[in-house]
């Protein structure tokens, strides 16, 4: 239990006195939005870093190679845990927003970084309102904001079970021409959900696949993207299990 102590005071006290950054990042980024997304990218990372360090969890990354420095990417990963963005946010080299659900909106301060960060909030059960989503998401791209999702649209509750990846997240890299980097994480459940209310020592595989670009894709490759990811992720996950 004392993991999650020092993780839940931390949090805690991070949002509390982060509020006067909260002030400065607003005015900054009326004058300079590069300056304040390079900055907001640097505290949340190193937030995140502290609650890794603090749960005791240690990562093991793979192909970042793979992902592309002088472009914006959509990441593709499987989801378990909510420390899948918290170990995930750490390594992007770029701006990236992740697609998280509505109900995060109502997390005072929290939500406040998370928009200063690009996220963006999406309602699955509405459907006109996630299409406006994900064209949000578009846009962020072209802009050269990174966008992550987890296509499964909710946590897997089984470590090998991968839950049926949402076809609409793949329309961000058809409109805006952007590469999909496939992401694999295993191992994050252990650290927290598998186990609740205790955060335990844990370590973690990531991997990043190599970028799939859809305008080299044949019409019908480009139809069953949702499925090819998938299942690329899928082989990576079981490739790396021996490695936690």
């Amino acid at each position: 239990m004392i993991r999650l102590i020092l993780v839940a005071t931390f949090v805690v006290l991070f949002l509390i006195f982060s509020i006067p950054l909260l002030i400065v990042e607003y005015f900054l980024g009326k004058y300079n939005r590069p300056a304040k997304d390079t900055s907001s990218l640097a505290i949340v990372n190193w937030a995140f870093r502290c609650v890794l360090f603090l749960s005791g969890v240690s990562v093991t990354v793979i192909g970042e190679e793979n992902v592309p420095k002088d472009t914006p990417v959509l990441y593709i990963g499987n989801h378990r845990s909510y420390f899948d963005i918290i170990i995930t946010y750490v390594r992007v080299p770029r701006p990236t927003g992740y697609i998280a659900k509505i109900g995060m909106l109502k997390v005072p301060l929290l939500s406040n970084w998370m928009k200063n960060l690009h996220c963006l909030f999406l309602d699955r059960k509405d459907i006109k309102q996630g299409m406006k989503t994900i064209l949000e998401a578009v846009e962020k791209v072209k802009s050269g904001i990174s966008i992550c999702i987890f296509p499964e649209g909710s946590r897997s509750t089984s470590p090998d079970e991968f839950l049926p990846f949402h076809g609409g997240s793949f329309k961000i890299a058809e409109k805006s021409g952007c590469p999909i980097i496939p992401m694999t994480i295993n191992n994050t459940g252990h650290v927290w959900e598998d186990h609740l209310p205790r955060i335990k020592k844990t370590h973690v595989v990531l991997e990043y696949g190599k970028p799939i670009y859809l305008k080299d894709l044949s019409r019908e490759e480009k139809r069953h993207i949702d499925e090819t990811v998938k299942e690329i992720i899928k082989e990576t996950y079981f490739k790396n299990k021996d490695l936690v």
